[in-house]
């Protein structure tokens, strides 16, 4: 299989990794590390030590296009103090340069941060925040190992509608043990009434060597049960669409204008930088993952920081490009996916899809294979694990 590409792929894109945790939360598999209630980047030598670090894999980056889309995920990025958080913006400045207009999305924890931080944070470019919900029941605050409170999210979305961050995303975890269709249609009646731009919703995957890992068993009580989670999913749907919120990815809604356009760089398989522990990145047709552990990364670091793997085999390139691809409700295009990787691979991606397109799984419309929604998205691992078997 040959790869056609017309226009090089150059990344203008970039997640930063900030690790820094109150505390795990019983259902995190992320890397982070915990320093407690009283620390944050202000009082932290471990925390301003890590922001030196991450200057210094910058620094060390290859250049590309200027930056239209910087992420800083964790762990909570909110435990930075400002001036950490502009020493990072102004190194990406510096070595990579940063688009007029750039979307600089932070995530935020309910309880990390006050009037002057939420300020600081949009003087020096932050214009979107994803604020780190999860329930607005305080019992599955704390059957999840959240450390804030119902009283901290209410704060916190006061504050941000307070500094006008432009763009305000919420998340919420479905699924959660103990969780009622009552509790979640609670949460997303609330999550509405907080008049966010942006809502994104997971449903609670127990991963192994997490709390919840040695609490649970996929399946088994207290956790809801697989029709529950697939109701909570459908009601999700509902009530957000009725609300106005664009269905416009498997897990994510959006008021129109505003869907998350760093997060599209990963559904659409486009290269990004990554920068910091644990951070991923995809750039020269090479996936890397950097060290997990806050020695290990620092140790690769010193020795020259090199991203030491393969070019992704087109093969695999195709499915990651269907796999990401296809949790966008408008799809993939079959026009692109014959340009990239030949007329043969659609015809066979065609028949592979066949039977899910006659029981309205998959539709094709304006030249695009999308899964429909619900039905598709619900079923979307059954539709991919046929795609890799059948293509891989």
């Amino acid at each position: 299989m040959n790869q056609n590409f017309n226009v090089p792929d150059v990344a203008s894109s970039a997640y930063v990794h900030v690790p820094f945790c109150r505390r795990r939360c019983f259902y995190c598999d992320f890397p982070v590390s915990v320093v407690g209630d009283r620390l944050r980047g202000e009082t932290s030598g471990t925390i301003s030590q890590y922001v030196e670090a991450l200057c210094r894999e910058i620094a060390m980056a290859p250049t590309g296009q200027p930056l239209k889309t910087i992420f800083f995920g964790g762990g909570t990025p909110s435990l930075l103090s400002t001036k950490q958080l502009e020493r990072i913006l102004v190194t990406l400045e510096k070595h990579l340069g940063i688009a007029p207009g750039a979307e600089i999305s932070m995530e935020v924890d309910p309880g990390t941060f006050d009037l002057p931080h939420l300020s600081g944070y949009s003087t020096v470019g932050v214009n979107r925040v994803s604020l780190g919900v999860q329930g607005f029941q305080a019992e599955l605050l704390q059957i999840a190992g959240r450390s804030h409170s119902v009283v901290d999210i209410f704060t916190s979305v006061e504050l941000i509608h307070q500094v006008e961050i432009p763009e305000f995303s919420l998340d919420l975890i479905s699924g959660l043990p103990h969780q009622s269709l009552e509790q979640w249609q609670d949460s997303l009646e609330q999550a509405i009434a907080s008049i966010p731009t942006h809502i994104s919703i997971y449903d609670l995957t127990i991963e192994p060597g997490t709390a919840f890992g040695r609490y649970y068993q996929p399946g088994d009580q207290p956790l809801p049960t697989d029709e529950t989670t697939v109701q909570m999913y459908q009601m999700g749907q509902k009530v957000l669409t009725d609300a106005g919120f664009e269905h416009y990815e498997i897990s994510n809604y959006a008021r129109p204008g505003h869907q998350c356009q760093h997060n599209r760089v990963y559904w659409e398989n486009r290269p990004y930088y990554g920068f910091g522990m644990g951070a991923a990145s995809y750039l020269d047709g090479k996936r890397f993952t950097r060290p997990r552990k806050t020695k290990e990364y620092y140790r690769w670091l010193d020795s020259g920081g090199v991203i030491d793997c393969q070019v992704t085999p087109p093969e695999e390139v195709l499915l990651e490009t269907l796999m990401l691809g296809l949790r966008l409700a408008e799809g993939v295009s079959v026009a692109m996916l014959a340009q990239k990787f030949g007329e043969d691979q659609v015809k066979k991606i065609y028949k592979c899809l066949q039977p899910y397109l006659d029981q309205g799984w998959v539709k094709v419309v304006g030249g695009k294979i999308a899964l429909s929604d619900p039905q598709g998205f619900l079923f979307s691992n059954v539709v991919l694990a046929d795609l890799f078997d059948q293509l891989g």
